[in-house]
């Protein structure tokens, strides 16, 4: 593949929250490990977030301060740039504005990561826009509900790619009309996760784990013939609350569950429940986390699981990569891969007990399992060769 100039439009900045932050630097990592010049670019009008202070403001030096360090340690140091266009006029850190006008007429393509770019004349300039969704079934809603600002903000882009596999296909209801979603995946670099040829074992209190917000409902909710589709997972974990005294496993999530009903409820059926603020600003804390767990066990976003997307979890994919089991909530993402050994799906309580039982008596064959699908379905090499040949970049 001939080397390109790559641009990585994300939010890991303005948003500087654990998680956030592993999903665009494996594609950074992933995009550089194929031989390409990769820039990491944030040109917003959104006021930045620091989790420190847990404050939103137009101070963006903890959002500039943020992505110096991950430069640093990721290797793309003076190809970064944090543009805040809510000040005026302009001010960047990293690139210069003039700098960043010139990438964007110079780069053979850049990824729009979640859409969290919204369009102005310098990222129209850009010859080969590149729309990566991470979260399947809104957008496609909207269009089936003739939303203009959304049908243009897509079009704006050469290609559309979708987490949601069954996009397009007769297993997902909703209507395309006419828009090409391809499928892709969340790209994960497997030895910044598990650096040795096979995953450790678990220390022997280790838990299955996970990490979520609690209560999303309301940001990306959306009504489409006559239903309401949630973008929340809590009253699915609720439906699921006697899982870990079912099963005879404690399980733990890193949430911040406030009404104390629920949180008693939570810890009546053996959950251990913790805060997630320590390991939102500390993203290699957070890997820690994941990478010394049991697994994981996690249930999905209401839209994923009754559309049918085929989505799965870009954190679910890093505790593959360190080599932990994984018993998700199926959303059709077993038409693609997993359900077996290493990554189980459940639509129901039973499957839960069983699968927890399955990898109660065989741990080392399931984290095999699990670290083999890291490397052969989400490994980041694989993952944005495919994407940009089919991008035709």
């Amino acid at each position: 593949m001939k080397k390109k100039k790559i641009i990585v439009l994300g939010f890991m900045g303005g948003m500087p929250i654990a998680g956030v932050i592993w999903q665009h630097i494996h594609y950074i990592v992933g995009l550089q490990r194929l031989g390409h010049e990769v820039y990491y670019v944030e040109d917003t009008s959104n006021y930045p977030y620091d989790p420190v202070a847990f404050n939103i403001s137009d101070d963006y030096s903890y959002a500039a301060s943020t992505l110096g360090r991950l430069a640093k340690e990721h290797g793309f140091e003076g190809r970064w740039a944090y543009c805040a266009r809510y000040k005026e006029p302009f001010e960047s850190a990293g690139m210069s504005f003039d700098d960043l006008k010139q990438l964007y007429r110079d780069a053979d393509c850049a990824l729009n990561i979640c859409g969290s770019h919204d369009m102005n004349d310098e990222l129209r300039s850009i010859r080969h826009l590149i729309y990566v969704e991470s979260d399947p079934g809104v957008e496609q809603i909207k269009i089936d509900l003739g939303k203009s600002e959304t049908i243009d903000y897509l079009k704006a882009h050469r290609h559309l790619f979708s987490f949601g596999e069954n996009i397009g296909t007769p297993a997902f209801a909703v209507p395309t009309h006419g828009f090409n979603w391809l499928p892709t995946r969340q790209p994960v670099v497997t030895d910044l996760w598990c650096p040795t040829s096979e995953a450790p074992a678990p220390a022997g209190e280790a838990l299955f784990t996970t990490i979520c917000n609690w209560s999303t409902s309301g940001k990306k909710d959306i009504v489409w013939r006559e239903s309401n589709y949630l973008w929340s997972k809590s009253l699915e974990f609720l439906r699921f609350v006697e899982a870990p005294k079912r099963s005879g496993e404690a399980f733990e999530m890193a949430t911040d569950i406030k009404r104390e009903e629920e949180r008693s409820l939570f810890e009546k059926n053996d959950w251990r429940l913790v805060l997630p603020h320590e390991l939102s600003v500390d993203w290699n804390g957070y890997r820690d986390y994941i990478t010394t767990s049991r697994g994981e066990f996690t249930c999905a976003k209401d839209q994923y699981i009754r559309l049918n997307t085929g989505w799965f979890s870009d954190r679910t994919a890093c505790y593959l990569a360190a080599g932990r089991p994984v018993i998700t909530q199926e959303t059709g993402f077993t038409a693609h891969y997993g359900g077996k050994e290493g990554l189980l799906s459940f639509s129901n309580m039973e499957e839960i007990v069983d699968h927890v039982a399955s990898i109660r008596s065989d741990y080392k064959r399931h984290s095999d399992a699990a670290l083999e699908i890291a490397r052969e379905v989400f490994e980041a090499e694989k993952v944005l060769k495919s994407l940009l040949d089919r991008a035709g970049v």
